[in-house]
């Protein structure tokens, strides 16, 4: 999983099942979300995951229309499938992948 910056981020969504985490540094529910997408990350090769600090990333942010972190949104070939709002378990956010394959 990698950080990305605004000016990278269409190339990063262009292609494939990419999920999208919005999160924050300080977001406490962001810091327990890492792990559970870094696991799925090493255990799905069907999707790729993102992050995206809405700090440094305000146009994205608002462009997704982000309120509430963390945010996960789902996309396929650079096109919005699902979003979910807020922590996470795994099994959800299997599922969320699973509806977009």
């Amino acid at each position: 999983m990698k950080v990305i910056k605004e000016s990278e981020f269409i190339n990063e969504i262009n292609e494939g099942l990419v999920l999208v985490d919005f999160y924050a540094e300080w977001c406490g529910p962001c810091k327990m979300l890492s792990p559970i997408l870094e696991q799925i990350n090493a255990e799905d090769e069907n999707v790729k995951i993102i992050k995206v600090n809405i700090d440094d990333s305000r146009f994205l942010a608002n462009y997704y229309q982000i309120q509430s972190i963390p945010t996960l949104i789902l996309l396929k070939n650079g096109q919005f499938l699902h979003r979910i709002t807020g922590f996470s378990p795994k099994k959800t956010i299997q599922e969320l992948i699973e509806k977009g394959k």
